[in-house]
């Protein structure tokens, strides 16, 4: 099998997943996001994320992962994080630095943050794009390169991706999860 790419984010209606501190805030943490997010992780044979960004869930020192950084020349085994490379594009492609963390194939999950999302645009097979409809973070950071110039939407779009079906995670707070394949 080989490697897919798939991307991971919630985002507030207006495209952005930090507040103004560039941090996450708790007005876009949601139980079954969350919960449909570390799902995705399980099935993840690798998880790409940068420095600033982590999956916040317990078994994160046994998930393999490239962090992405320009500390590194090309890609080097984090000696302070179990099962991690540290992976500089600029030096490395990206099959060279999944298979220096021992991946060859199976899923791949970027989780951000917005130049990690970048890196990936062309390549993704599917981008689960979570969005919390009734958040506005309007000094927030965009989750792509371009937003909030462009709608998240409209990012995915020009590199060939189509929204496909759309599932309510949380009613109350209107919290969707849409699937933006690859044609």
């Amino acid at each position: 099998m080989p490697i897919t790419v798939e991307g991971y984010v919630i985002v507030s209606a207006d495209g952005r997943l930090t507040d103004a501190t560039n941090q996450q805030p708790d007005a876009l943490r949601f139980k079954e996001d969350h919960r449909f997010f570390v799902d995705g992780l399980k099935r993840a044979a690798l998880v790409v994320h940068g420095r600033n960004s982590g999956d916040g869930d317990p078994r994160t020192c046994v998930r393999r992962r490239l962090i992405v950084t320009r500390s590194v020349a090309a890609f080097a085994l984090a000696d302070d994080i179990p099962q991690a490379v540290y992976w500089n594009p600029a030096g490395a492609s990206f099959e060279a630095a999944a298979d220096a963390a021992g991946i060859a194939d199976g899923s791949v999950a970027i989780i951000g943050g917005p130049a990690v999302y970048g890196l990936f645009l062309d390549r993704y097979d599917v981008f689960w794009l979570s969005e919390a409809h009734g958040v506005h973070l309007p000094d927030g950071q965009g989750c792509f390169p371009g937003v909030p110039a462009k709608s998240p939407h409209e990012v995915l779009a020009s590199h060939g991706l189509t929204a496909s079906e759309t599932r309510v995670l949380d009613a109350d707070n209107d919290v969707t999860v849409t699937a933006w394949r690859r044609s």
